[in-house]
């Protein structure tokens, strides 16, 4: 299962029905999107497409040469567009292609619309979901709860976002969900029901064992995204923002302007996508290696072009050169980055004692430790709320609970009375209360155990001692020890044998440590595909200009077409 290979797939499969000749890519803001996170400009160009353009925009001009290739979401705002295109044609021939399943009545208005007959061919290709790694994608939707239900508008596009996942890998799926949240039960009933309705897309092959999807609730983990992480990938989220695989580099002190913008994409760089998971000290000692490559192959000054045979080499050579010059460059000003914020932030000290809260039970020590913290001037804001947030979660029962004066110290710091409030904000959302799952406590004798010899490893590294949640109920699951008393199966069968292909989606969204703990099960489980999802794909703001942003936070409380040209497409 490679959902980054599907909506390739998908992207290709458009470009080759159109045939030979010069195209124009018409695309919405969210297909821009999912497009642009699975191939480059370059790439596209290669393959006879030399314009891109926004159905929305006004500006378009008549280019009766080009061919049209429609990607567009099936939303009442894009099939409007789309009427008037048709009638008023800008280009040559149109094919269309929706993102997920599109209505009759849409279809007819289409259809009566294209007077000129110009559309060629209407299929849906399911790649509604942005594909961020082969085993991770995202909907890219924040504030998807009102309280602990959904926003009305939100269930439904999560609804067709998940739907399109399971389409595009071709899995019609078992469905449990968690019992503890209303919000995974209405989305596993609400799948329920486009397959139900949908049965001929989802009349697959049958296999042995039939697939699994897993809906979870962010409230049963709210510690995870907490945390600051030092791999590669998931330190770029956290500390400079990855969006659709791009980092805006442009408050970073002397940047060129080359670099204010630059993209990371595991597909199209070999170093990132050897690097992805790799600590941060494992990437100081790479990106060393990587420049003194890079000075290897560097052509000297002084070498001159004295011959023909000189000269064909040094343009053969060079635009391997120059990528690998972009590469250097790209990566030692991220990671320079990287290591700058670290030292300014305190942030090692500052994630020993985040571990030590998600990890140890030590309340007088997690106590001096956070009180110390707090009263560093040079611990950033949000850093000590997080610090007070994860207190809180981790000890909100304890007899001996210093709560209060870590509030104190918060105001004295300078924090917001509505940053503050954050900090019970988080209690109520993802507290021992909300909790359908023993994130914090372990009862019984193997778990506690567990615990202790988790606490021994991470003696080896104090910072990545913390294994999310996730990683635990899927190693259950897959062991068949998965309770159903806490994820009990959405209708009356159930699984008998070890599930192979597991598709887990998290309501209130995924991080990127849980997805090096997919990434490490589908490594060493043999047989078991999993792909992890979310309705966004967390961080925690960390720019000056949106100090305490935690949003993940604050989101929970405040006539028909002729039949020849239109087809379903499951690749």
């Amino acid at each position: 299962m490679n959902v980054t290979l599907a909506v390739k797939q998908y992207i290709s499969k458009m470009i080759e029905n159109s045939g030979p000749g010069m195209k124009v890519l018409l695309m919405d803001k969210e297909t821009t999107s999912i497009v642009s996170v699975v191939y480059t400009q370059s790439e596209i160009l290669q393959k006879e497409v030399y314009l891109f353009e926004r159905i929305d925009s006004q500006s378009r001009d008549n280019m009766k040469h080009l061919k049209a290739i429609c990607f567009l979401r099936p939303t009442k705002e894009n099939v409007e567009n789309l009427i008037q295109e048709l009638r008023r044609p800008k280009y040559s021939v149109y094919f269309i292609y929706f993102s997920n399943v599109i209505s009759k009545s849409e279809i007819k208005a289409l259809a009566e619309a294209d007077e000129q007959e110009v559309v060629a061919e209407v299929q849906e290709f399911y790649g509604d979901f942005i594909a961020v790694n082969p085993h991770l994608f995202s909907l890219n939707l924040s504030g998807v709860a009102r309280g602990r239900s959904w926003e009305p508008t939100l269930l439904p596009r999560t609804t067709q976002g998940l739907t399109s996942v399971l389409l595009a890998l071709k899995k019609c799926p078992m469905i449990r969900y968690q019992l503890s949240s209303d919000m995974a039960k209405r989305l596993g009933e609400s799948v329920k029901q486009i397959i139900t309705k949908e049965y001929e897309l989802f009349d697959f092959r049958k296999t042995e064992v039939p697939p699994l999807l897993l809906i979870m609730d962010r409230s049963d983990d709210a510690i995870t995204p907490l945390l600051n992480q030092w791999t590669y990938q998931a330190m770029v989220h956290e500390l400079l923002g990855l969006n659709n695989n791009r980092i805006d580099l442009s408050r970073v002190p002397g940047i060129s302007k080359e670099l204010k913008e630059v993209v990371l994409s595991a597909e199209n760089d070999e170093f990132y996508a050897n690097n992805l998971y790799l600590n941060f000290g494992e990437i100081g000692t790479n990106i060393k290696n990587l420049m003194e490559d890079f000075q290897k192959k560097k052509p000297k000054e002084q070498q001159k072009l004295e011959s023909i045979s000189d000269m064909k080499a040094f343009v053969d050579n060079y635009p391997q050169f120059k990528k690998m010059s972009g590469t250097v460059s790209k990566h030692v000003t991220v990671v320079g980055e990287l290591s700058r914020l670290v030292s300014e932030r305190h942030l090692m000290e500052v994630s020993e004692v985040e571990q030590e809260l998600a990890c140890q039970n030590d309340h007088s020590s997690a106590s001096q430790n956070v009180r110390r913290l707090l009263q560093n001037p040079r611990v950033s804001e949000l850093d000590a709320v997080r610090l007070v947030m994860l207190y809180a979660l981790r000890y909100e029962r304890h007899s001996s609970s210093i709560l209060p004066g870590l509030m104190e110290e918060l105001n004295r710091k300078g924090v917001s009375e509505r940053h503050r409030r954050m900090v019970t904000s988080m209690v109520e959302y993802g507290g021992k209360r909300v909790r359908g799952s023993d994130l914090i406590n372990p009862q019984d004798a193997v778990a506690i155990t567990k615990q202790f010899f988790k606490g021994l490893k991470g003696v080896e590294n104090v910072y990545t001692q913390h294994a999310p949640l996730l990683q635990e109920t899927l190693d259950q699951l897959i062991k068949g020890r998965l309770k159903d008393s806490q994820f009990p199966y959405l209708g009356p069968s159930s699984l008998r044998d070890r599930p192979q292909d597991i598709i887990v989606f998290v309501i209130g969204g995924a991080t990127y440590e849980e997805a090096l703990a997919v990434y490490n099960l589908n490594r060493t489980m043999p047989g078991v595909r999993i792909v992890l999802g979310g309705t966004t794909i967390h961080n925690t703001k960390r720019s000056e200009s949106s100090t305490a942003e935690l949003r993940w936070c604050l989101l929970y409380h405040e006539s028909s077409l002729k039949k020849s040209v239109f087809s379903r497409i499951c690749l």
